[in-house]
């Protein structure tokens, strides 16, 4: 979340930078109960205080008159100090749920808009494949090579679950594996992490585990949710911690399973492999010093655009608006990859669609999440934290199918993965 403080000296700009998200949060509210909660410490103060000072009184040779008179103003303050306590942690409580309602604020040069078609095109990479023949969608590609069952999917585990099959399965443990080679290689630490956090990490990092809204899956009555990305895991490692500064930037990976509602979603483009309730990622989640973090952003950027080209895949990149940001975000990055099975009568030859994204998220998450490093002047200060996908296994294996096709219905496989692989074709079985 952002300083009280901070909402409270800079009030107008927390309140446009609401409005450009297009999200409803209460800054006025947050100002008042910061108030209310400062006025009311000072009140605590005061009452202990006295009655403090009440009880050094009892300490001398009084007489019973006065005594009596002690103890009962001792009474009356013990009542005043126990109110004034409950009144506290009540006002801190609204204090912090409204105030976890405001968004990060954004960085000066992040786009105004309020959807992802006001996302601006800041590069390009690769030249869209000209076919010689009529391509074709990857699921109707994996379903004639029989890699992909999205029918049986549905089936045993309901709408947007699938079966990969046959080549399916090494292509996309091939992805993983290319992706977390170039991760080692640039000094980043693996983990396998859990597929379950608890609800109060979810929140700490931004996520909201309830509600129409949630695009998460809870498990009721324990507390708990399968994370929807290895950010939530890896995000609430250190969480409550005093990191060694001398050991920043952390820069860690994390292979997990991810499980999303994907509540609402729909349209001709979220079928097939682009939006499913369930898929395998690799993410990438940094810890660093503030003055890092614009930096590493960039770093994270390039790592997952030397991924793409590696693929072969043709990519733009594009600086994500403002009302398409999420609350943690200060400043996000997208990349979309050129998807021919995205033809339509406005794109006849087919369009971009997202398949990673790199966030730096300041201190926003760490705030919630009490994550600090000991500075030099011997003061504990929040540290910035950013993520980004280093690959989605589903994206990536749907852009490569539909990019690699070839006329006789065949996939080549792109050259950086033939050797995990094994094999550099998927072609149709005998007697399909």
């Amino acid at each position: 979340m952002l300083d009280y403080k901070f909402i409270k000296d800079n009030l107008e700009a927390v309140k446009q930078n609401i409005v450009n998200r297009n999200m409803t949060a209460d800054a006025d509210e947050v100002v008042r109960l910061y108030d209310e909660r400062t006025a009311l410490v000072t009140r605590l103060q005061q009452l202990r205080e006295k009655r403090n000072e009440n009880a050094a009184l009892m300490k001398g040779k009084l007489e019973e008159a006065k005594r009596r008179e002690l103890i009962e103003k001792g009474k009356e303050l013990k009542d005043a100090v126990a109110e004034a306590e409950k009144t506290l942690t009540e006002t801190e409580a609204k204090l912090e749920e409204a105030a976890r309602k405001i968004p990060n604020m954004a960085h000066p040069q992040a786009p105004i808009g309020k959807v992802d078609t006001e996302n601006l095109e800041v590069k390009k990479v690769g030249t869209p494949r000209v076919f010689s023949f009529p391509p074709k969608d990857h699921v109707a590609l994996g379903e004639a090579l029989d890699i992909i069952d999205f029918d049986r999917g549905t089936k045993v585990s309901g709408q947007k679950f699938y079966y990969l099959k046959n080549e399916a399965v090494f292509l996309e443990q091939a992805l993983i594996m290319y992706a977390l080679g170039i991760l080692r290689k640039h000094g980043f630490t693996p983990f396998i992490t859990p597929d379950i956090a608890k609800q109060e990490v979810l929140q700490g990092i931004g996520f909201n585990p309830r509600g129409n809204e949630s695009n998460v899956y809870c498990i009721e009555d324990e507390g708990t949710c399968l994370v929807a990305t290895a950010e939530i895991t890896l995000g609430g490692y250190h969480s409550g911690e005093i990191l060694d500064k001398s050991k920043l930037p952390l820069f860690y990976c994390g292979l997990s399973h991810c499980f999303r509602r994907e509540a609402g979603a729909a349209g001709h483009f979220s079928k097939g492999l682009y939006r499913v309730h369930q898929f395998d990622k690799v993410e990438m989640f940094v810890y660093c010093l503030p003055e890092e973090s614009d930096a590493i952003h960039e770093k994270l950027r390039m790592i997952e655009e030397e991924i793409f080209t590696g693929l072969g895949i043709p990519f733009r990149v594009v600086d994500t608006c403002t009302g398409d940001l999420g609350a943690p975000a200060y400043r996000k990055w997208d990349l979309e990859a050129w998807m021919p099975g995205r033809a339509d009568e406005a794109h006849p030859t087919g369009d971009y669609g997202e398949v990673t994204s790199t966030s730096n998220c300041t201190d926003y998450q760490a705030r919630r999440l009490n994550i600090k490093y000991k500075d030099d002047d011997g003061k504990n200060k929040y540290v910035h934290m950013l993520n980004g996908t280093a690959i989605a296994a589903g994206r990536a294996m749907l852009a490569v199918i539909e990019n690699y096709q070839n006329e006789d219905g065949s996939i080549t496989v792109p050259e950086v993965l033939r050797a995990i692989c094994g094999f550099d074709t998927i072609s149709a079985k005998r007697g399909a």
